[in-house]
């Protein structure tokens, strides 16, 4: 997707510390503007989610090894940043270090306008490189024209993600449905929460949510050379061959069978994922992002989650980056906080917080559903299934992806005309960068 578009946002707040001199004069004041006494840090994830519980423990972690920096982290929403990120990281106001989206049409379009440090130095003598499997680093390096998997190391992830149906165990045993193993038997399911007045899907219409739903309907199609034509312009792509054509028709097809409700058009995704939460929907096909949130506030049923049945490809990669803007002023400090975040002891948190590490002791996983996510993220990369987003490829194709689905949703454009929608902007960028 964009991944993710997680929570809307959020408060600042302000953490302060100390710094020894020592410390100081290797951390970083030597940025145009860079005292070395302060790190201005920003994230999007909420303080229950696993990256966010993670994040705080670092920011714990860097205070004690930097007594005397103080550090401004600020919680923004990721649409804030995803919409201002061009005019502040172009400014004199920039972070040090923040969180941001990975793929061609974000991390990718600020390394081309220059926008982001190159860390590649970085990456290697910290060990950041060797830490990370070739699939989650492709969305850490990027070429000369923006596009993922290139030389120079613009970002780190430290966490995987993927797309996968959360469910309401006690709404299923109610209407006698079982987990489905199978395309076929996933719209039997529906279909039986439909027949008895339940909406099967809690979706997002308004934010990335549905366009992942797309996303998977085509990938039931696809194998992994589309997706490399489809991601990295190997090849052309035909928005009206049988992966879009299926996923628009399929997609069209569930809301006319209120599997999909039109009223989600205008649904966001906090929104989608309060009403799961809340018991309202057996069914919400989302991100592993949600995970730790799932199990600290779905406190009034039981639940559990399964692959998007009958896919061997599904949405998902490394998650977001750390990225240091081209203008932070205190780059060593940004450097020195995550190299925080890739430590055993952070990156176990993170795994029993509901996320999924990339650095962890799996002996030190002590909670089942933490293990039972993690296993099956390691199975779908093993199985060479991560497939990214949707709306990957391009810069705005974002917002392109969440109006074409939205049509679809309230039935104000026909799926072939959706596709012929999608397809435009697509091709337009592919010619721009010579794909």
């Amino acid at each position: 997707m964009f991944s993710r578009l997680r929570r809307s946002a959020a408060a600042a707040a302000a953490v302060v510390a100390l710094v020894s001199p020592a410390l100081a004069a290797c951390g970083g004041g030597d940025e145009a503007g860079g005292d070395g006494k302060t790190l201005k840090l920003w994230h999007y994830e909420g303080a229950n989610s696993a990256m966010g519980v993670a994040w705080a423990k670092a920011i714990e972690q860097f205070k004690a090894s930097h007594p005397g920096v103080e550090v401004v982290f600020e919680e923004k929403g990721f649409e804030q940043i995803r919409q201002s990120a061009n005019m502040i990281l172009n400014s004199n106001d920039a972070p040090d270090v923040m969180e941001y989206n990975k793929g061609n049409a974000s991390a990718g379009l600020l390394s081309k306008q220059g926008l982001l440090t190159d860390i590649s130095a970085e990456a290697e003598s910290r060990g950041w490189a060797k830490a990370l499997s070739p699939s989650l680093a492709t969305t850490a390096r990027y070429d000369e024209r923006g596009i993922m998997g290139g030389g120079k190391w613009y970002g780190v992830p430290n966490y995987g993600e993927f797309v996968m149906a959360y469910y309401n165990k006690d709404l299923f045993a109610k209407y006698n449905v079982q987990v489905p193993k199978t395309f076929a038997e996933l719209e039997t399911a529906m279909a039986t929460f439909k027949q008895n007045g339940v909406a099967p899907l809690s979706v997002g219409g308004a934010e990335y949510p549905a366009q992942q739903i797309f996303y998977l309907l085509a990938l039931s199609k696809a194998d992994r050379k589309w997706v490399e034509d489809f991601q990295l312009y190997k090849n052309k792509v035909d928005f009206k061959g049988p992966e879009f054509t299926y996923a628009a028709n399929t997609f069209a097809d569930w809301v006319s069978k209120g599997y999909i409700d039109k009223n989600s058009a205008g649904v966001k995704a906090e929104d989608m994922g309060q009403a799961f939460l809340s018991g309202k929907f057996p069914i919400m096909i989302s991100g592993s992002w949600w995970y730790g949130r799932v199990v600290k506030e779905a406190t009034s049923f039981q639940w559990g989650s399964f692959l998007f049945p009958g896919n061997k490809l599904h949405p998902g990669s490394s998650g977001n980056l750390w990225v240091v803007p081209a203008k932070a002023k205190n780059k060593q400090l940004a450097y020195d906080f995550i190299d925080i975040t890739m430590k055993p002891e952070i990156q176990n948190l993170l795994g029993n917080s509901g996320g999924i590490p990339v650095a962890a002791d799996s002996a030190a996983i002590t909670d089942a559903k933490s293990k039972e996510l993690i296993q099956n993220f390691d199975q779908v990369v093993k199985d060479d299934g991560i497939a990214f987003y949707p709306d990957w490829p391009a810069p705005g194709y974002y917002d392109v992806l969440v109006a074409g689905v939205q049509k679809l949703i309230n039935g104000s454009a026909k799926p072939d005309q959706v596709l012929d929608e999608i397809a435009k902007p697509y091709n337009d960028n592919r010619a721009n960068v010579g794909g």
